[in-house]
């Protein structure tokens, strides 16, 4: 079969099974954003977006321009945040029939996965951690629908596809180490019944994944709620720069606590996958208070958190 011969042959050259392939995807786009972020010429071009680039354009752009500063012109519109949910719930649905129905899809990926002295999600924990991940790519969308506001913010087209990338990969993510019981177990309409007791673990990071999930609902209602961009008044915002930032690093924390393989403390793929959004975020609530600063003076945010307070 095609797609089998094309994922082996990727997997070849990489000398990894799919499970590490996904991994060193998140670090190595996780690295790759950092990397950018250390020298100013790459920073202030490619890692600066939306209202925060409006300082950097408020200076005349250069009449020479060189392959960075055309690389830099290469933008799409803010807005195609959007399409990053669309992904994430079009791919939850997508992974749902292709497990139901052992697909040709799913079979290409899990038969490609070593097994070998690797622990297992549990077919509850598989249930509930995909149902999670569709909460948080359903919510994020409605968000982006209901809040937002006309914009003409712009950011690197290499955000916008790293972004889909980071949410299709996602999508496996919170199945493939439970590669081995999707094989050799049927899935059926009983494992969705809430007679299946929750591991003391779910029981216990569920609802932190919940709290977090609606700290930062309410954190992008504020926001939106804005006339215009000021400094945050808001009491989650009380020397914290951007909560909803820490809140969505809390929601991918849960998820690699939820879907820990039996014996494991935690799920190793996705938290590479949350140490991608880790390093992005914060990189982000960086650039976001250094726009603070620069916009209300530096005293206004000067002893504020980033992201979590006492943290970050």
């Amino acid at each position: 079969m095609f797609l089998s011969a094309w994922v082996d042959k990727a997997l070849e050259v990489t000398g990894m099974d799919a499970v590490d392939a996904l991994r060193a995807f998140f670090l190595l786009a996780a690295a790759t954003t950092i990397t950018i972020s250390i020298p100013a010429s790459l920073h202030s071009r490619f890692l600066v977006y939306g209202p925060r680039a409006a300082s950097t354009k408020a200076s005349p752009p250069p009449q020479n321009k060189g392959l960075l500063d055309t690389l830099a012109t290469w933008q799409v519109p803010h807005s195609y945040f959007t399409q990053f949910y669309i992904a994430s719930i079009l791919s939850s649905i997508f992974w749902v029939i292709q497990i139901s129905c052992r697909g040709v899809v799913f079979q290409a990926i899990a038969t490609r996965v070593n097994e070998q002295n690797r622990p297992s999600m549990s077919i509850t924990q598989l249930v509930i951690c995909c149902v999670l991940l569709f909460m948080q790519g359903a919510r994020r969308l409605w968000e982006c629908i209901a809040f937002s506001k006309p914009s003409t913010s712009h950011m690197w087209f290499v955000h916008w596809l790293l972004g889909l990338s980071f949410y299709l990969a996602t999508g496996v993510a919170i199945w493939i180490e439970g590669s081995r019981t999707l094989l050799t177990r049927e899935l059926s309409i009983a494992h969705f019944q809430m007679t299946n007791a929750p591991s003391l673990r779910t029981f216990a990071i569920v609802p932190l994944f919940l709290i977090a999930s609606g700290l930062q609902h309410d954190s992008h209602h504020y926001l939106s709620s804005l006339k215009k961009y000021t400094l945050p008044e808001h009491p989650m915002f009380r020397g914290v720069v951007c909560p909803h930032y820490g809140a969505e690093c809390v929601i991918y924390l849960s998820l690699a606590l939820v879907a820990a393989p039996q014996g494991e403390w935690i799920n190793k793929t996705m938290l590479t996958c949350f140490i991608f959004v880790a390093v992005n975020l914060g990189l982000t609530a960086r650039n976001t208070k250094e726009w603070y600063a620069s916009k209300f003076g530096n005293n206004s945010v000067k002893d504020w958190w980033f992201m979590i307070p006492y943290v970050y």
